[in-house]
């Protein structure tokens, strides 16, 4: 390579010329150059320059692939080309996902010499508390952002598979607002709420008319997300002789009204979501194979909640902002093992109605073991903590390794069983233990 290692200024100049944040980095993780679009979406007391994109971004001490993080940069040195990952930075306005794009940049020589990231903030999921939207840090969650990051410029087809209560209504939205049609309508229909015979005029609508009690004129849902997105929620309970017509929607674009002839066409981007086991149902003949393969151009697994279990004290205090109205309301460290140890069978949505019942029942300002559901309370295995645990608040950082003693205490396995119980990988594990003191 050569030696001399400054970029060209040339490529500073252009950078400023680009509309999205990006940063210019050497080999060695230092930043040479932030252009003003950074400098605005990013704003903070003294200049990036000089310093190492691991340090600004994560506040780590290491590259993110010796802190268990995938690290774009690293990729690109290995691969020679560019790379794409999804981060969870720190920002001026708290922490928040960063799609980055890292392109190499070759000296005369043909080596790398430099590397070019672009930045675009994903604002569809937080990791910390908000109360809209996605909400968590685990990898498997993250793992599934990174999905949607990728399908959501696109109009591919979405199938998300999960557990009923993880979610996927708020996936599906995640992924309309991450797209080009988030200015469009965001029109949601339950599969499982329509019989047959109201079916398919409620998607494709009716002409005046067209059967006993249709006195007018009624578009559908799909003319009604005309430009946006349909999300079809259990699609597995689609009936087999609409799955026909859904088939045509998808594979010409085109439907009719009920009593109608004319061929209309359809502008929608389709995103449909199934708690049953598709796979299954078309080997039984119950779901058509040929739209099993249509609906799943791009699946996306929503992961349980015992999968993400980390995320339990974020999602508590999110979930407490939208049940407990006006009152400020917070969780004892007791009250929040037990939280902790449950194991969710109704994923998110049982957390939530969990919460709402805890706030009807406490009448101070802080949620006690007692005002918890006997069914929460049963596990008798769940030890006390082995240290006194902080006072849970807005230091999610706190709130985690709180929640990852707990996990510690109550685990009697292996490491490896404790970090797929937390959903993440033993690696990740082990760093986080060490930044506990050796739990």
């Amino acid at each position: 390579m050569s030696a001399d290692t400054r970029p060209l200024p040339e490529l500073v100049s252009f950078l400023e010329t680009l509309p999205e944040p990006h940063i210019l980095c050497d080999r060695q993780y230092r930043i040479l150059a932030a252009n003003a679009a950074y400098r605005r979406t990013y704003p903070a007391g003294r200049s990036v320059v000089g310093r190492t994109c691991y340090e600004v971004s994560h506040h780590y001490s290491v590259p993110c692939d010796q802190a268990g993080e995938a690290c774009p940069l690293a990729r690109g040195l290995n691969s020679g080309q560019r790379e794409r990952v999804l981060h969870l930075h720190h920002t001026p306005r708290g922490e928040e996902y960063v799609n980055i794009e890292l392109s190499p940049i070759r000296d005369g020589s043909g080596e790398i010499g430099w590397f070019i990231e672009k930045m675009e903030p994903m604002n569809v999921a937080r990791g910390a508390t908000d109360h809209h939207g996605l909400v968590g840090r685990a990898p498997a969650f993250q793992r599934m952002l990174e999905l949607i990051a990728r399908v959501a410029p696109s109009d591919a087809s979405v199938l998300l598979q999960g557990e009923s209560g993880t979610g996927k209504e708020l996936v599906a939205n995640a992924v309309h607002e991450a797209s080009l049609r988030a200015q469009g309508p965001f029109v949601a229909v339950d599969c499982s709420g329509l019989p047959e015979t109201l079916f398919e005029s409620e998607v494709f609508g009716h002409e005046r008319g067209a059967f006993t009690g249709a006195t007018s004129r009624k578009p559908g849902l799909v003319e009604a997300a005309s430009g946006g997105t349909l999300f079809l929620d259990e699609v597995g309970d689609i009936p087999l002789g609409m799955q026909v017509k859904l088939l045509r929607l998808l594979e010409t674009g085109t439907y009719r009204r009920v009593g109608s002839t004319e061929l209309r066409r359809a502008d929608i981007r389709l995103v449909s979501a199934t708690h049953r086991p598709l796979r299954e149902m078309v080997a039984e003949g119950s779901f058509r194979q040929d739209l099993y393969f249509r609906l799943n151009t791009f699946p996306i697994t929503v992961p349980a909640l015992r999968e993400r279990a980390s995320d339990i004290p974020l999602l508590v205090e999110s979930l407490l902002g939208r049940v407990a109205g006006n009152r400020t309301l917070k969780v004892s460290p007791e009250a929040m093992r037990y939280l902790v140890a449950y194991p969710y069978p109704g994923n998110v949505r049982e957390l939530r109605n969990v919460l709402e019942r805890a706030s009807l029942m406490c009448d101070g300002e802080t949620i006690l073991p007692e005002h918890l559901a006997e069914d929460i309370l049963r596990p008798a295995a769940v030890p006390a903590p082995r240290a006194p645990a902080p006072e849970p608040g807005r230091d999610w950082h706190a709130l985690e390794r709180e929640a990852l003693r707990q996990a510690v205490a109550a685990h009697r396995g292996s490491r490896r069983e404790l970090a797929r119980t937390l959903g993440i990988s033993e690696r990740t594990l082990y760093r986080k233990l060490r930044e506990l003191g050796g739990a």
